[in-house]
């Protein structure tokens, strides 16, 4: 049975204990199914260019401010690219859809039933200090992280009962009672932490310090709140690993900090950045028509992501009582107009969001049946009848006025009346509907405001409340808003993070990612039999239930989608082609020196 406690962890080093590994086959990698594509003397991943030239910049934006160098932790607000001082044990190919490769672990060794794991840690593996990395420090990194880090940590290896270092070199991983078929590899994923460096810090307390890692990058200087630079570490111990062969080919990495997405794209505009991802359907229409990429020096890529889109969506805070009545979700639900939106704001860029796992074929379409079907039928009588009797995408008239007609009988359903000004009034509390939105990017005010519109035709007050990066961090962590833009990005193999989406027992924990407050005993059950899918039919079986009963609980407000990065960059950089099937690996870009050195004279002659 699996456990709902955050973790109960038996951890223990073991110099001389005895592998149980001894009759198991080392292996270079691990598949979700089947086997690896790429063979155990592979030399590079496909999409990369070993023979890429060294050097160079790239600057990019991030948004708001930042006060701490620790990203793994509650407090504070970390700074953008800090992964790329750290190594993890595997590392993900991703021209496959989910295959772990070894990085710091050089070899892996998994117990037929899958109930341990074991990893030897390359012995070539250096922190930048010049110590080794040792099973100790993966053993000190997931007591640390699943103890003392963020939710996600506990939520994320909750079905792990035991580690520890059978010697300097060997990590065993006991995974308990767990079916969850891909809890070996994201054990993999895990980032490895010096103990001797920590030994004598606060981990838990904010720090601008330059942390040590031991991966590709270290921190080379921080202004906090407004840049942070990475550099290149030449004698990194893994440069010749397969894994990173044309990879990480960039010498300095900077991120500089902008108020807003529109100040940031004037810096681009300007060359004080190299490289942004757009997400403004008008702004890649319209902002990007500028003398320098009329004459070509400015790259404007679409790039498909072969990733779910997951949903993007306005969160309805179910912790506040006008969100615990699904009538009121649903009538929310009824009065957005995405086609309104899509015409006259996004120039027709976009389609609506009608899955948690839109783009892929995990998403739940029709009327149930086979095995999602024998998923739900145990819970028909917790489950709306619409799950088992309406088909997927729902219909909505396309005629607004039809929609708030409909919506403002769910509201006077749910209690609601209108006062002698006009506003709906809760009869039995004598509460008016009032709520508010929470923004940290005015860019989305202009989205927002026709919401807000039609729910003021029906006697709604909405009101905007956009605040800087930090204060929208703090709200966002206790939960103290009504409604926010929320992400839930999917994968194509979903797994243990869907505990933190969804679970009841992170509704209250701070920090977590279940914005909604979501406490629901048939999706804790669903998520479980996600968790636990042994195949890819079963997997979509699972996936598939889950996806229709959120989206008839009415929890969000489904958004929209795009099957393609958008990435504008002036033209000194290069990629290997085609890019990776599952999405865009800028670390194994490089900078042209002839292409870098034109950009540079035409900036320095202005």
């Amino acid at each position: 049975m699996r456990s709902t406690a955050l973790l109960m962890l038996s951890l223990s080093v073991a110099p001389a204990l005895t592998s149980a590994s001894d009759d198991i086959d080392t292996r270079h990698a691990l598949a979700l199914y089947g086997e690896p594509a790429l063979a155990a003397d592979f030399t590079h991943f496909p999409y990369t260019n070993p023979q890429a030239p060294v050097g160079g910049s790239m600057a990019r934006d991030a948004i708001g401010s930042f006060d701490s160098t620790n990203p793994f932790i509650i407090q504070g607000t970390p700074a953008a690219g800090l992964s790329n001082i750290y190594d993890t044990l595997l590392v993900t190919n991703p021209d496959e859809p989910f295959t772990m490769y070894g990085l710091l672990a050089e070899g892996i060794r998994l117990a037929p039933d899958r109930s341990w794991i074991e990893f030897d840690i390359n012995p070539q593996a250096r922190f930048h200090d010049g110590e080794p990395v040792t099973a100790d420090d993966v053993v000190f990194s997931f007591t640390t992280l699943t103890e003392k880090g963020q939710p996600f940590y506990g939520a994320y290896y909750a079905d792990i009962t035991e580690v520890k270092a059978l010697d300097g070199e060997t990590v065993h991983f006991t995974l308990g009672d767990s079916e969850s078929r891909e809890l070996p590899l994201i054990i993999g994923q895990l980032p490895i932490l010096p103990a001797h460096y920590w030994q004598d810090r606060d981990f838990e307390a904010t720090t601008r310090d330059a942390l040590l890692g031991s991966g590709p990058y270290r921190i080379a200087d921080v202004d906090p709140g407004r840049r942070i630079v990475y550099e290149r570490v030449d004698d990194y111990w893994g440069h010749e690993l397969p894994v990173n062969q044309g990879r990480h080919n960039i010498e300095q990495l900077v991120f500089d900090y902008y108020r807003d997405h529109t100040v940031a794209l004037e810096a681009f505009k300007a060359g004080n950045l190299d490289l942004r991802i757009e997400n403004s359907a008008r702004q890649w229409a319209t902002a990007y028509d500028f003398p320098a990429a009329r004459d070509g020096l400015v790259q404007l890529l679409e790039v498909p992501t072969g990733q779910p889109a997951g949903m993007q969506a306005f969160v309805m805070n179910e912790r506040r009582p006008m969100f615990e009545d699904k009538r009121v979700r649903q009538a929310f639900n009824l009065v957005f107009d995405f086609a309104w939106l899509n015409q006259n704001l996004f120039y027709n860029a976009y389609q609506r969001t009608q899955s948690y796992f839109e783009h892929s074929d995990m998403a739940a379409s029709g009327l149930p049946e086979g095995g999602e079907l024998a998923l739900l039928e145990p819970f028909r009588d917790q489950l709306p009848e619409e799950v088992f009797n309406t088909p997927l995408p729902m219909a909505e008239p396309s005629d607004m006025r039809e929609r708030l007609r409909q919506a403002m009988a769910l509201l006077q359903e749910a209690g609601y009346a209108h006062n002698d000004a006009g506003e709906l009034i809760h009869q039995d509390t004598g509460e008016p509907l009032r709520f508010e939105v929470l923004l940290h990017d005015s860019q989305f005010e202009r989205v927002v405001q026709p919401l807000l519109r039609n729910l003021a035709r029906l006697g709604v007050k909405g009101k905007l409340r956009t605040v800087d990066v930090s204060q929208y961090l703090n709200r966002l962590r206790d939960f103290d808003f009504d409604m926010v833009v929320g992400s839930y990005p999917q994968s194509n193999n979903p797994g243990n993070e869907q505990r933190e989406f969804w679970a009841s027992e992170y509704a209250n924990q701070p920090r977590s990612r279940n914005l909604i407050g979501l406490e629901d005993p048939v999706v804790d059950a669903l998520v479980d039999r996600l968790i636990a899918a042994d195949s890819r039919k079963s997997l979509q079986d699972a996936t598939r239930a889950l996806d229709r009963v959120l989206l008839w609980g009415f929890h969000v407000i489904p958004q929209w989608h795009l099957g393609n990065n958008r990435i504008a960059a002036w033209d000194k950089f290069a990629g290997q082609q085609p890019y990776p099937e599952y999405g865009i690996d800028l670390d194994a870009w490089w900078v042209e020196p002839e292409r870098s050195e034109r950009i540079e004279a035409r900036q320095r002659s202005r």
